[in-house]
């Protein structure tokens, strides 16, 4: 099993946030992304990480970065580590392949959620109302049936910053303006659609996604992570049946094994055994060779 890497530490760079997966650190203007192999749940970050997961979850955005360039520009300066600035040339074993070099973006505070078929929380949402973020819906749809259209449902993130909460499209314009929330509508749908194609292409069902959108120069980008299993539900299309929830290539065995443990999701947050973490390395590691037709990583 590789070497898992759950904390970065570079001494030379101001640290300019922490997430739950990613460090970012200023370069100067620009910023370092590096993708760390920690696993979050019930808005947690556990106690043991993934190995590899960082490294799958860049690559995987770079290869959706590049295909989608032509729909929406991106963040990305370069992924590689030899085009970095010489004060990371002494990091470079430990940033290769789960690292990118980003321009600064000014991000608009929502998060920009399409929805293909109907889970998770918006499952959730039309046993009580009918509606998805308040988008009314036919009657009758079952849990994961693939709606009519596409749905721009926005989210936000709540006052401790832990979840993310569904919000209707008109709060989303009262706060970025309305033209601004109807560009980022319509460029989200135009990406969920265009990978929607190529996942079918691989076999496997993109039920729902959120992308991040910033400013550089005036203009909107593509920003953060892309399409990873992180971000997105995905499904293997010869196992869809719609009625109830479907196997997906995400977190699934990390969530199950919390429930069986009987775990009250509170800090600290429980490590995993073995057997979960290398399942749940094995299910990224799918997805990533199928979307991207590569048989490992970098």
């Amino acid at each position: 099993m590789p070497v898992t890497l759950v904390q970065t530490s570079f001494p030379e760079l101001p640290l300019y946030a922490r997430g739950k997966v990613r460090d970012l650190y200023a370069v100067g203007n620009d910023l370092l992304f590096v993708a760390t192999d920690r696993i979050s749940a019930f808005d947690h970050v556990l106690a043991t990480g993934i190995p590899d997961k960082g490294r799958i979850l860049t690559q995987l955005s770079l290869f959706w970065f590049n295909y989608l360039r032509d729909v929406a520009p991106n963040h990305l300066i370069t992924a590689n580590v030899a085009e970095y600035p010489a004060i990371l040339q002494g990091h470079a074993e430990e940033l290769r392949g789960r690292s990118m070099l980003v321009r600064r973006a000014q991000m608009f505070p929502v998060e920009c959620v399409v929805r293909g078929y109907l889970s998770g929380s918006g499952w959730k949402e039309y046993q009580q109302s009918g509606t998805v973020c308040g988008i009314e819906l036919p009657r009758g749809l079952r849990e994961s049936d693939r709606l009519p259209e596409p749905i721009f449902t926005p989210a936000t993130k709540s006052q401790d910053g832990e979840h993310d909460e569904n919000i209707p499209f008109s709060v989303m314009a009262d706060r970025i303006g309305t033209q601004t929330a109807e560009q980022l509508r319509a460029l989200t749908l135009e990406i969920y659609r265009k990978a929607t194609t190529h996942a079918e292409s691989k076999g496997l069902i993109l039920a729902d996604t959120k992308f991040e959108f910033g400013l550089i120069d005036g203009g909107i980008v593509l920003a953060d992570e892309v399409l990873t299993p992180d971000s997105s539900r995905y499904w293997p299309q010869a196992e869809y049946q719609p009625g109830g929830p479907q196997p997906s290539f995400d977190k699934q065995f990390v969530r199950d094994h919390l429930e069986s443990i009987h775990w009250n999701k509170k800090a600290p947050a429980p490590g995993l055994p073995d057997d979960v973490v290398q399942r749940t390395r094995e299910k990224y590691l799918e997805a990533f060779r199928l979307l991207t037709g590569r048989s490992g990583l970098e």
